[in-house]
């Protein structure tokens, strides 16, 4: 007959002692079991116990997550998530850097558990830990030459802690000072720092960016692309997947103005090189983190076309008509004839022949061909550059064009209008609040 549903069949250890074997009444509140288990080795104080799963999580059992055991389970007896959280505050305050890097690294265990955080934080440990990167690692600065790798470690653990406690969302982003955000920069910025507190520095200013615009405000004036540009040009992929992701941040909350302004730099840094030689090129293959953020920084590059791309041209604007003129001078080298160069309909007549041979449906007045959004004026921007910048190519196909039959014409105005309007739609111009969004989701969880 099987055993009834309530009751799982489990291993419990303690150090120093037999693991016992016991069976466990789900039905039964979890400080019963925890008594019973206590009694069992002759513990007192059974308030200041708990039992945790015996594996590389060390998760403590609550009464919410307790439907995990299952049979065959490995449960350990341990001290309690308040008891656990009081020793570590006192002990990573300790004097003795040894006995504080100890301290240091069983917090950044622990702090994975929420159980345990909630409680370390009801201590106000993410404000001592704060204190301790603002002020309290200063003490060690002078030791940093002869004893590197420790303080290394020292301030690794610490922020490693700080990043595990603020990954559970029990405390608001907006509670830290401008003291801790500009320490925190300060790693960014330094041309050597040890890679794990790298790693985590900005990872931090990733959260502060996203989770807060009174934070990105704070952030965007300790940091540069400039400043961040070097961490991609490096080999740890870790490092360069943060660094995009910050860069990420900080293109996702600025205002719509400073977008444009980002990209212009970006494009000045010469990023898409770096990125294709550093990171793409890469012997190392790139993995599904670096992957993700490399499609959030694309989406967010082409969501800067979304203006164009749905702005209609005004056949009345002259400027814009400017630009048709300079698309016909540059294809059949001519220039403007001025007002008394010939009939009016005479000129009408020329025009209407090279607007045809440039392959626009309205031959009389091509602006018209650019009033359908999408693409708008941004396949009139595509041609001019491409007329700009690959000008040979750019003639040679306009008059390859216009001397074939009609059944065989591929006419360069209507295709390029074509095309940008197939591009926007495949590389998803506009989507901009759904990545955003899923990129967002991917940070927090």
């Amino acid at each position: 007959m099987p055993p009834p549903a309530d009751i799982v069949k489990v291993a419990i250890e303690w150090p120093g002692a037999f693991p016992k074997l016991m069976e466990i009444d789900q039905k039964k509140p979890l400080s019963a079991i925890i008594k019973e288990v206590c009694e069992g080795w002759c513990l007192g104080n059974q308030e200041t116990f708990a039992l945790q799963i015996a594996d590389a999580t060390n998760f403590y059992i609550t009464e919410k997550n307790r439907n995990d055991i299952k049979n065959g389970s490995i449960l350990r007896l341990t001290t309690s998530p308040y008891q656990t959280a009081l020793q570590l505050h006192e002990r990573i305050q300790s004097s003795s850097m040894d006995a504080k890097l100890e301290a240091l690294k069983d917090l950044a265990n622990a702090s994975r558990d929420i159980t345990f955080a909630q409680e370390f934080i009801n201590l106000d440990g993410i404000s001592l830990l704060t204190q301790m990167v603002e002020s309290g690692t200063e003490r060690y600065q002078k030791l940093q030459k002869i004893m590197k790798p420790c303080f290394g470690d020292l301030l690794s653990f610490t922020l490693t802690a700080f990043v595990e406690l603020m990954d559970h969302g029990i405390v608001s982003w907006d509670t830290f000072s401008v003291a801790f955000i500009k320490k925190i920069a300060s790693y960014v910025n330094k041309s050597a720092m040890d890679t794990a507190v790298l790693q985590r520095s900005l990872a931090i200013l990733e959260s502060m960016v996203l989770n807060s615009q009174d934070l990105y405000h704070k952030v965007a004036q300790e940091i540069t692309i400039g400043q961040l540009i070097p961490h991609l040009q490096g080999t740890d992929q870790d490092i360069q997947t943060y660094t995009i992701a910050v860069i990420n941040a900080l293109f996702l909350k600025a205002p719509e103005e400073k977008r444009q302004e980002m990209a212009h730099i970006l494009a000045q840094k010469q990023l898409r090189s770096i990125i294709l030689t550093n990171v793409i090129r890469s012997p190392t293959p790139v993995n599904d983190e670096m992957a993700h953020q490399l499609y959030v920084l694309q989406v967010l590059n082409f969501n800067l076309l979304e203006d164009r791309m749905m702005t209609k041209m005004d056949p009345q604007d002259q400027a814009q008509r400017d630009i048709i003129f300079e698309l016909r001078r540059i294809a059949f080298d001519v220039e403007c004839e001025p007002n008394n160069g010939g009939s009016i309909e005479k000129r009408k007549s020329m025009y209407t022949r090279d607007y045809k041979k440039l392959g626009f449906i309205n031959h009389v007045n091509p602006a018209v061909d650019f009033t359908q959004i999408p693409p708008g004026m941004l396949a009139l921007d595509n041609m001019l550059y491409f007329a700009k910048h690959h000008q040979d190519a750019y003639i040679r196909i306009v008059l390859e064009n216009s001397s074939r039959e009609d059944k065989h014409e591929c006419p360069f105005g209507r295709s390029s209008i074509e095309l940008t309007k197939m591009l926007c739609e495949i590389l998803k111009v506009g989507e901009l609040r759904k990545s955003s969004s899923a990129k967002t989701d991917t940070v927090q969880s």
